[in-house]
């Protein structure tokens, strides 16, 4: 064991604390049982199968309130691994449920035997026919999806609220629809074709002219079954026009019986039949889909209203003016949007009464537009919207910005609101829909039935198809609590069955809390037909068991899970999973939602049981360690929540006393530190690279990786012992190399200027010349000691490169540009908390610009460009997206190539200073799906903003990256 290894125990909760009912037991401390993990090893592979008991714990949570843990998580690589799963489970009498973005709202993702892990390996577009058509494999999110078909004008039908990690098999699994979708752009109307596979093992193509006789073939029963369905559903006329009619609104309560009514052979039936199944039927292993128009013309407003109920009835008339969406808010969830950034302050003010619509108009013309807004003017005259607060104007925009902050606020309704229930609360999410013309009476009931249960929930909605959604927070913990809500959800089901006729669940599928309520809505001759449509399709009940169908009256009250209170920067957190596509590690150890989801099981844990003992030994590497840091959770969270910062916390909790002078001496002595790592690195390119890996492979196996980086053959040799020679006088900025560019200079590919000789050049070029202060050295943005957790060096190097900087620009006067967009963002954001207070004051008066910032506002206009390469792809970093910045690379890359291309999987390098080079793996697995979109192709220019960002994705792609600037000056060069 290395000798500096930190003790798990220094993450251990200082509290004392009482086990919670629902904490993992002590004797499944050590993970999959043994016999169960060496089986599913030898039919796939160790690396496929995991096993310990903080893998288990971590999928055992999705963005419902139920929490079930599965005996083994499986990560299927092909449609062979899904074979073997389900064989292996049909032998040993097993139960299999297949888990994709785990976003579901009802614990459809959950399982409690073989977990099988549809996400990870299961990504890719095809655009087919110009955009008509796009075949679209599971683990897709929407939103890549959507990113594949903008530039053809088109998108999907279906647009959950999560489409920013959704996965495009669960929409299909779930029918989720979102705002616009209704009943006409939903899954089961908008899919062409599907593969899937049957519990079975028998691999269905809709699209394949011999499905239904190669079908017939290899499973006679099962088609024999369907047909005797279809036939039996199509002689009763009561039954047929009673599912016609459920699905005349939005319903995906239970199986989709009118695909018997809609196929005409067993395969077309399957087809229909696995939209909404929930994963109880197969596994969807490819889809087709038809796209739909993206309009690009849009008019959107939000306006008030004094009630739910008078929002609710003003919906009719958009919907006949021909809005595409028509959305819903109340009062609890238009205040609790404050939390979303962008959202106004004065919204807290609003009386919590008032209800908000959203309503959207879109064309593919001016003069459809104009046409809508008419419309929509006409509608709004004859309304009489309220304005409680400053910033609301009851007014219809095309401002791109001001839409997307509507929508923000409205997609961010379930972590808003959910963000911002009491510690230590359970959430529920109700979905259901009614008549659209019967909103209005719907709402008024449904506040009325919350009052009488004590409820004070928030209510939201696709008002335009008559569905709502609403929040309910209560303690999972307490039996009392518990029974409140069965009784609520008991009075609930009944209203909206017997009073409206509508649907328990309109679009989050029925999943575990509605299952006891499937008879209620459907009857039980059309609830029968769907048990034994299961028992046709999934004789062994091997697939997804209590998740559609449940004869429990009580199962809704299975499985609920508390919500221990862990650190302040997460406990807002409601699980939902919207930040982990964009986190880097989410293809190697652990997920933002997971490192959460893993403390909160310590919590539930008594001091030191054997599973939170277990659990803080995973946790170190699989959490702390390999969390990049770079906080683009927050950006994804709708309320900010920042796992970045919590394990930056825990590496400070882990460092020893000793380890924090040394870090702090380190900053004192920073400008010694400089000097030698120069030096080191110039006497590094004469080693080699291959002494140098091994030297700094054997002192990690000594040390820990943690603290010894691994040399990489992608480091660049040293940068220049001097800076550039500048004149304060006439400068008009001031130019603050970091120290990344002080030490290490271009990639040995790249002849010509360093980066800050071509700011340097560039700007005096442009009419805009900068400074270099003499006294640079020794001083650092401090996101070194950020990012390890190092407080005290943070509070040396913050405070000294605040007083510098306020110093060199005459105390704010002249902008202070910073030639990589991570200090830039230190300098701009990071460094504030640990500022003094005169510090502070100096901090506010700074203007810190990022150098795309600068060369595209300042330079640019003022240059001739003389020379342009024909091809450049960009990787915006994760820093220019905090500072809201990466247009100006892509503005910058215009400027040099005639082609410029942003992959579409562009995402954090992980890099993150050392990180790659303390975890190599991290940045291989965060890059791969970015690589293989640059690599398939060859580009004449590669091009980013940091330089250890640039080496990062050297690494990934053997492809030379370098500083726009760099290229910028080459472009304008006389």
């Amino acid at each position: 064991m290395p000798v500096r290894e930190p003790n798990p125990q220094s993450l251990r909760a200082g509290t004392k604390r009482r086990a919670a009912p629902d904490r993992v037991p002590d004797l499944q401390a050590r993970g999959t049982p043994k016999h169960l993990r060496e089986e599913l090893i030898a039919v796939l592979g160790a690396g496929k199968v995991l096993s310990k008991v903080s893998d288990l714990v971590r999928y055992a949570s999705d963005a419902s309130p139920y929490r079930f843990l599965p005996q083994v998580v499986v990560v299927a690589e092909d449609l062979d691994d899904i074979s073997a799963v389900l064989s292996y489970a049909h032998g040993k009498g097993r139960e299999v449920v297949f888990r994709a973005a785990g976003t579901s709202l009802n614990g459809q993702a959950q399982g409690e035997d073989i977990l099988v892990d549809v996400r990870r390996h299961w990504a890719g577009v095809e655009v087919l026919d110009g955009g008509a058509r796009a075949r679209i494999r599971p683990g897709t999110t929407v939103v890549r999806a959507n990113a594949a078909l903008a530039p053809y004008g088109r998108v999907l039908g279906p647009d959950p609220a999560s489409a920013i990690a959704c996965t495009v098999g669960g929409v299909v699994a779930n029918n989720a629809s979102g705002m616009t979708a209704g009943t006409t752009r939903n899954a089961y109307r908008t899919l062409a074709s599907l593969t899937f596979v049957l519990p079975s093992g028998t691999v269905v193509d809709t699209a394949d002219p011999a499905a239904d006789e190669e079908l017939a073939r290899a499973e006679p029963r099962l088609c024999a079954g369907l047909l005797a369905l279809k036939a039996e559903i199509e002689a009763d006329p009561e039954l047929t026009a009673r599912i016609r009619a459920k699905y005349a609104i939005k319903n995906t309560n239970g199986y989709r019986l009118d695909a018997f009514l809609d196929g005409a052979t067993p395969v077309e039936i399957l087809r229909g039949l696995m939209v909404g199944s929930e994963g109880t039927f197969g596994f969807i292993a490819e889809t087709v889909f038809d796209t739909v128009p993206l309009d690009r013309m849009v008019s959107t407003a939000l306006l008030f209203f004094p009630s739910l109920p008078a929002a609710a009835a003003a919906v009719p008339r958009f919907n006949a003016a021909g809005a595409l969406a028509v959305e819903l808010m109340d009062g609890n969830t238009l205040r609790a949007s404050v939390s979303v950034p962008g959202v106004p302050d004065d919204w807290a003010q609003l009386p919590k009464e008032t209800a908000a619509l959203l309503v959207e108009f879109r064309a593919p013309d001016e003069a459809g537009l104009r046409a809508y807004e008419d419309a929509a003017a006409a509608v709004l005259a004859d309304l009489a919207p309220v304005a409680p607060v400053a910033s609301v104007d009851n007014a219809f925009t095309r401002d791109p910005g001001t839409i997307g902050g509507y929508w923000k606020a409205r997609k961010a309704f379930v972590t808003a609101v959910g963000g911002s229930r009491p510690s230590g609360t359970t959430l529920i999410t109700e979905d259901f829909a009614v008549p659209p013309e019967r909103l209005a009476e719907a709402c008024a009931e449904l506040l009325d039935l919350q009052a009488r249960h004590g409820f004070d929930a928030a209510v939201a909605g696709h008002a335009a198809h008559g569905n709502l959604h609403f929040l309910l927070a209560f303690d999972a913990g307490d039996p009392a609590d518990v029974e409140r809500y069965a009784h609520f959800m008991d009075d609930f089901c009944k209203l909206t069955v017997e009073r409206f006729d509508g649907s328990l669940k309109a679009e989050h599928a029925t999943g575990r809390n509605i299952a006891p309520f499937l008879e209620l809505e459907w009857g039980a001759k059309a609830t029968e037909l769907m048990w034994r449509t299961k028992e046709v399709i999934d004789p062994d009940g091997l697939l997804a068991p209590r998740i559609v169908l449940d004869r429990d009256p009580q199962a809704h009250l299975r499985g609920l899970k508390t919500i221990p209170t862990v650190e302040r920067v997460a406990d807002p957190c409601i699980e939902c999973g919207f930040c982990e596509p964009t986190c880097p590690s989410h293809d190697l150890t652990t997920t933002p939602r997971q490192r959460i989801v893993l403390r909160r099981e310590m919590m539930r844990q008594s001091d030191g049981s054997p599973v939170e003992t277990a659990l803080l030994g995973s946790y170190g590497y699989d959490a702390v360690d390999t969390c990049a840091g770079d906080s683009t959770c927050r950006l994804a969270c709708p309320v900010g929540i920042d796992t970045g910062a919590m394990m930056r916390e825990f590496r400070h909790e882990r460092h020893s006393p000793r380890e924090e002078r040394v870090a702090a001496l380190a900053a004192r002595n920073f400008k010694a530190v400089e000097a030698s790592a120069r030096l080191a690195v110039a006497a590094a390119a004469r080693m080699g690279d291959g002494f140098l890996e091994s030297v700094t492979g054997l002192a990690r196996k000594a040390a820990r990786p943690d603290l010894v980086p691994e040399w990489l053959p992608e480091i660049p040799g040293a940068a220049r012992g001097r800076l550039p020679r500048t004149h304060r006088p006439a400068a008009v900025a001031v130019y603050y190399p970091a120290c990344v560019n002080r030490i290490f200079g271009n990639p040995r590919e790249i002849d010509g200027p360093s980066l800050p000789e071509a700011m340097v050049a560039l700007s005096a070029r442009a009419g805009r010349p900068v400074w270099i202060p003499d006294d640079v050295a020794g001083t650092c943005c401090a996101t070194i000691w950020h990012s390890k957790g190092y407080e005290r060096g943070n509070e040396v190097m913050a405070n000294r490169i605040v007083e510098a900087a306020w110093g060199w620009t005459a105390g704010g006067r002249l902008p202070l540009v910073v030639d990589a967009s991570s200090c830039a963002l230190g300098i701009a954001h990071e460094v504030v908390p640990y500022l003094t207070d005169d510090n502070r004051e100096l901090h506010a008066e700074l203007t810190v610009v990022d150098s795309p910032v600068w060369a595209a506002d300042e330079l640019l206009p003022r240059l001739d460009v003389r020379h342009r390469v024909g091809s450049a792809v960009v990787h915006p970093t994760c820093s220019m997206r905090h500072l809201g910045d990466e247009e100006k690379l892509t503005a910058l890359a215009g400027a040099c190539a005639e082609e410029v291309v942003v992959p579409a999987d562009a995402g954090c390098c992980a890099f993150a200073g050392d990180r790659g080079m303390l975890h190599p793996e991290l940045t291989a697995s965060a890059t791969a799906r970015e690589a293989a979109e640059v690599t398939a192709r060859p580009f004449d220019a590669h091009l980013s903003a940091n330089r250890m960002c640039e080496v990062g994705m050297d690494r990934a792609t053997g492809r030379t990256y370098y500083s726009a600037l760099i290229a910028l000056e080459r472009a304008t060069r006389p």
